[in-house]
């Protein structure tokens, strides 16, 4: 058994309460970003523990009161593509292996998504059998925004969603707060913050059969009423995103307005090849099991970075900070076919011909 004294790396701290494993990210400062070394760690020890007799469950959660995790560290895989440095081929293995991992893992997991739960955050919890958010959870995939597209499984736990559902939290990236994420079917149980902070008495509660005996939010609304339900399955259950953004400058309900408008506004500020990219994932990933999504996501991201708008969205809003990113196409309509095929495709070209409009 894995213990705190063997040294762990201060990324992740190791704890174990009545018979339960606690592994707490420990990077507060970058809202428990995952980097290279957290991930080793929790695959180190959750290994350890699969098979250990004097462990009865895991749970996972964030310190500080910020974030449970806010992703990957995205700015140091900028940095290791520019480099060209093996370390960022590692990462993506590893870190997917590790979500697989929690999907299939043999005993009860438990996820507590404080704060904010976005990227790899999804990754590490959508996984875990019991998934408790708070008032301050603030969830989102925002992964088109920096030209990438919704991983770490995605291609699974959303497309398991009612599909224009799923589609719309994968395409827009908008936030979701705890009650959007019980609503959605992201989350198990909304409860209060405070009863994350007594830990053992958490622990106390933790029953194979029956768990959380907690107390459950009911006065906390969700933006996911049931205009906004119908509005998502109409406008969103289009068959491509030209369509969808068609569908959505076509709504007329004065009472959707402001949702329409922002959704909008986001999709406009997204990657136009990573919108139609991301549509076709959730698309195949309806027909995939668990590992062929993961398969089909490493292939993708491989394209990404080498011929997809990655690199400069990461530049723009995480490293340069201008918010201007000069995506490789100025609209969905000018994206190719060909283009969006070549992320499914491991032996494609880096730069893939135009040849017929998706």
């Amino acid at each position: 058994m894995l213990l705190p004294e063997t040294d762990p790396p201060a990324s992740v701290l190791v704890d174990i309460i009545d018979g339960v494993g606690v592994l707490t990210l420990n990077r507060p400062a970058v809202l428990n970003a995952l980097d290279l070394a957290t991930v080793r760690a929790l695959t180190r020890q959750l290994d350890a523990w699969s098979d250990d007799p004097a462990i009865r469950a895991v749970l996972l959660r964030g310190s500080g009161e910020r974030a449970f995790c806010a992703g990957g560290d995205v700015r140091a895989l900028y940095h290791l593509q520019r480099e060209g440095a093996p370390a960022l081929v590692c990462y993506f293995d590893e870190e997917y292996a590790l979500d697989c991992l929690i999907h299939r893992y043999p005993k009860p997991t438990i996820a507590l998504m404080d704060g904010v739960v976005m990227g790899g955050g999804m990754g590490i919890s959508q996984g875990c059998a019991h998934r408790l958010v708070t008032e301050r959870t603030r969830m989102a995939m925002p992964e088109t925004a920096i030209g990438i597209f919704p991983d770490v499984g995605a291609s699974y736990f959303l497309s398991r969603l009612p599909p224009a559902l799923g589609a719309w939290i994968g395409v827009v990236g908008d936030t979701l707060s705890g009650a959007d994420a019980v609503v959605s079917g992201l989350a198990d149980r909304l409860v209060p913050s405070a009863f994350f902070t007594d830990l053992p008495a958490l622990i106390a509660a933790v029953d194979a059969g029956a768990w959380p005996a907690a107390p459950t939010h009911t006065s906390i609304p969700s933006q996911l009423t049931a205009p906004v339900l119908a509005a998502v399955a109409r406008h969103f259950g289009q068959p491509g995103v030209e369509e969808i953004l068609a569908s959505l400058a076509g709504e007329t309900d004065p009472a959707l307005r402001t949702w329409v408008e922002r959704t909008q506004g986001l999709l406009a500020q997204r990657s136009p090849l990573m919108l139609r990219v991301t549509f076709e994932q959730l698309r195949r990933g309806r027909q995939l099991d668990l590992e062929a999504c993961f398969r089909m996501e490493r292939t993708m991201m491989a394209h990404s970075f080498a011929h997809g708008d990655a690199m400069e969205g990461i530049r723009a809003l995480l490293i340069d900070k201008d918010r201007s990113p000069r995506w490789r196409h100025r609209a969905v309509a000018e994206v190719w076919r060909d283009e969006v095929e070549a992320f499914f495709d491991p032996g494609a070209p880096q730069k893939p011909p135009r040849a017929t409009r998706a």
